[in-house]
């Protein structure tokens, strides 16, 4: 696999940690973005990355992301949109802050952040954008309205995206991971808990683990395979792709 250089958002901790390893592993130079400076600090300074404090449902921050990347580099060839966070509350009470906080962290931000790579990728005539959705990007839960809404925005986002990007050597896919063991899913846990009036194990296996076949979570070292894959020549040809991780959930 060719060196590339490479963007991952919500780098901190979780999926875009393992991704950040795997792509690191592989010899790409690696641009960390997160909100959370000091751990995403520590992290890129062990991984020999590059970090930038981040807070993405800032517009601006989005294009000083690119440039810094493409300073650094000379080129963005890879871009992996996984920041995003999770509140769980019934629609009638859903906060309206929230909720526009949280669709420009994971719609509108995975947006603007392939716009602004897109140049740097069409003038190579390669390119890999791959945004981290959720299988809640092609079904629902209740108590997740933006969440959910935020994911089937970005599903449709990677479909359009796809399109444009295929004649100038860009592909644009989707990983549909279920329930991954990460900080966003332990404080899902909580969340839910108190929500359904359940202890953190009911959580797991009643709720999380309901509809899977192999009833696990999913580990992120997982996600940091798949995110490898699809910048590999083996999948040159998979764009517009929900490449769905899920233990099974969608099946039915």
């Amino acid at each position: 696999m060719e060196k590339r250089v490479a963007v991952v958002t919500g780098a901190a901790s979780g999926i875009g940690l393992a991704v950040a390893e795997a792509l690191v592993g592989k010899g790409h130079r690696v641009v960390m973005a997160d909100v959370n400076a000091e751990k995403g600090v520590a992290e890129a300074e062990r991984l020999g990355a590059l970090f930038v404090a981040a807070d993405l449902a800032d517009r601006s921050a989005c294009r000083n992301l690119i440039e810094r990347a493409a300073d650094a580099g000379g080129s963005v060839d890879i871009l992996v949109n996984n920041a995003g966070i999770q509140h769980v509350s019934p629609v009638e009470d859903f906060p309206e802050d929230k909720w526009d906080f949280m669709i420009s962290l994971m719609l509108t931000a995975p947006f603007l952040l392939t716009r602004y790579a897109w140049p740097h990728m069409k003038k190579k005539g390669w390119g890999r954008v791959i945004n981290i959705n959720s299988v809640h990007g092609l079904r629902a839960s209740e108590f997740k309205s933006a969440y959910v809404s935020a994911k089937h925005g970005l599903m449709g986002l990677t479909k359009t995206t796809a399109l444009e990007g295929g004649p100038h050597g860009i592909t644009v896919n989707a990983i549909c991971p279920a329930y991954v063991r990460t900080p966003l899913v332990d404080n899902q846990i909580d969340a839910q808990a108190k929500t359904h009036g359940i202890p953190r194990d009911s959580v797991i296996q009643t709720i999380m683990l309901k509809k899977a076949a192999v009833k696990r979570l999913i580990e992120p070292s997982e996600i940091g395979e798949a995110v490898l894959f699809l910048c590999s020549e083996a999948a040159s040809c998979m764009t517009g792709v929900d490449f769905t991780i899920d233990c099974g959930w969608t099946a039915t």
